[in-house]
């Protein structure tokens, strides 16, 4: 049967994956020039963050100063060191996610959460715009208690300006980070090494209050 690619799948469903990643360790990333698979350098943080096709969410952060690396891949499913294939499947349970290293006396977090909020539309559950299936859905994957509580306080500022428009309620999940697949290397960077590429990031028009308690 085929599987509904809008529901994550029973854990004794999903495909069974692999014990080693697909992406080679020494590829480099093409905006940054360094390993797209290094290490947190000290003073620095790492957040995940889900919102749709990850080609053009990518393109935002490492356009941002003070983000220091990003990096597509998997999260949030099953299946261990899934293909982009096995993941369209629906039958992994990831969603498509982008690794971001930064540098917090650069760019704030809110800063960062303020970008996911904005550039796409957090109320769409299972897809964003014409892109369907559970690997689309929004997510926060965080890394330390700081970042879970801004990304919930931010949330629930977005929801009141989301309820003042007539928009409905957010989906996002925030979740602590699980495992992390890098995805292909033809993923990464994919706008980088295709300018004119697809990106179906798309938001809902109205603006994140930066600050909290605003």
């Amino acid at each position: 049967m085929m599987a509904d690619k809008t529901t994550l799948p029973h854990p004794d469903a999903a495909l069974p994956g692999r014990a080693t990643p697909i992406l080679e360790a020494k590829t480099q990333h093409t905006v940054f020039d360094r390993p797209v698979m290094a290490a947190v350098p000290s003073g620095h943080e790492e957040i995940f963050f889900g919102m749709g096709c990850f080609w053009g969410a990518e393109r935002k952060f490492w356009q941002t100063p003070g983000v220091w690396l990003t990096a597509v891949g998997y999260q949030g499913g099953v299946t261990p060191h899934p293909t982009y294939d096995e993941v369209c499947t629906g039958r992994t349970g990831h969603a498509e996610v982008v690794r971001v290293v930064f540098d917090p006396k650069t760019v704030s977090l809110e800063a960062l959460l303020q970008l996911f909020w904005e550039n796409h539309d957090p109320t769409q559950g299972m897809r964003q715009g014409n892109d369907v299936g559970s690997q689309y859905r929004s997510t926060v994957f965080t890394t330390t208690p700081d970042q879970a509580r801004l990304a919930a306080e931010t949330k629930a500022l977005y929801q009141a300006r989301l309820n003042h428009g007539g928009l409905g309620e957010i989906t996002t999940a925030i979740d602590e980070a699980p495992a992390f697949y890098y995805a292909e290397a033809e993923h990464q960077q994919y706008l980088d090494k295709n300018p004119g590429g697809y990106c179906g990031l798309g938001g809902t028009g109205i603006s994140c209050p930066t600050g909290v308690g605003v």
